[in-house]
């Protein structure tokens, strides 16, 4: 038969964790963010309770475009603002430019779109493939964040660093590893005040929605295949929690069925990486430095997330610096 669940929470969040554990981290999270939404759903005076406000997301047309132009021009503005800040975080930016482009045909049968890098010849672009049909679905609210995971500084430093770097052995170069890397890109949206993002409150509610959907993954994964869940049970709670579309809804809970553990995998991934870099703010002081701590993540490709950990713990040990 397929394996047990622990083993796939082993082998895509990597993690030790029950499942139990994680439910309860789930639900914790969800209480948090739910939390930080009903403060932006106050500061801008909307009257209903939060599932209005979802809906209100999900249905006002002055949070959609109407072009594939309106979109791109969006994501370069955003571009545009992220990259002055980036000096502030980060010793190393990838040769590679960035650039997002319409996903090609079949795109209402596809996902919200993907990051691709380029070969490594510092030339070729790192591209966010996003998907242009059904703008309706795609909110204005979550642009700065999905910059900040897809691109930079999310996948396409994660993954063109690594790429760039010929001292690197090809299976650090070129490693998978979920938790790393969706951990990194979850770990990378929540950079954004520090690069100066979500100034604007409808762009911080977009940012809490898509952490929310990372949140909810624990929830509704451990319900599936540990807590007996039914399906639709887990499409409400999906519904009742973020503004996400009810056919994107369902399209994910079915992923999560078919894939268990994997969508556990981001929030695990991100939570590590927020905590080995309080670790390290704790353990080195004034020593501390976030653009040697991002190096350090960084340096060595994809790793499993122990494995990364025990590099972390290690140069703390060693005193950190941007050796």
């Amino acid at each position: 038969g397929p394996p047990p669940y622990h083993w796939n929470l082993a082998r895509h969040p990597t993690t030790t964790r029950s499942a139990d554990d994680i439910h309860t981290l789930g639900l914790s999270e969800v209480a948090r963010i739910r939390g930080e939404m009903e403060k932006i759903r106050t500061d801008v005076g909307f009257a209903g309770d939060l599932k209005a406000f979802f809906e209100h997301v999900r249905t006002d047309p002055r949070y959609y475009y109407k072009t594939p132009a309106e979109l791109l021009a969006r994501f370069e503005a955003i571009e545009a603002k992220i990259w002055p800040a980036i000096p502030r975080l980060f010793h190393d930016r990838p040769k590679a430019p960035f650039e997002v482009r319409p996903l090609p045909a079949l795109g209402d049968q596809r996902g919200t779109g993907y990051y691709r890098p380029g070969p490594p010849d510092g030339v070729s672009p790192g591209i966010l493939f996003f998907n242009m049909s059904m703008l309706n679905t795609r909110p204005i609210p979550t642009l700065e964040t999905l910059t900040l995971h897809e691109g930079i500084p999310g996948h396409h430093f994660q993954l063109t660093l690594a790429i760039e770097n010929a001292e690197l052995p090809p299976l650090l170069r070129h490693g998978q590893a979920t938790a790393y890397s969706e951990g990194w890109g979850l770990y990378a949206e929540s950079l954004g005040p520090e690069l100066g993002m979500f100034t604007d409150p409808m762009q911080m509610f977009g940012h809490l929605d898509m952490e929310m959907l990372r949140a909810v993954r624990l929830v509704v994964d451990t319900g599936i295949h540990a807590k007996r869940w039914e399906r639709q049970q887990a499409i409400d709670y999906m519904l009742d929690n973020t503004s996400m579309a009810p056919r994107d809804v369902v399209v994910e809970i079915d992923r999560y069925i078919a894939y268990p553990g994997q969508a556990c995998a981001y929030k695990i991934g991100e939570l590590k990486f927020r905590q080995l870099r309080e670790e390290a703010a704790k353990a080195l002081g004034p020593a501390f430095d976030i653009r040697d701590y991002h190096h350090q993540v960084l340096n060595t490709g994809a790793l499993p997330m122990d494995v990364l950990e025990a590099k972390i713990r290690a140069w703390i040990a060693d005193g950190g610096g941007a050796a």
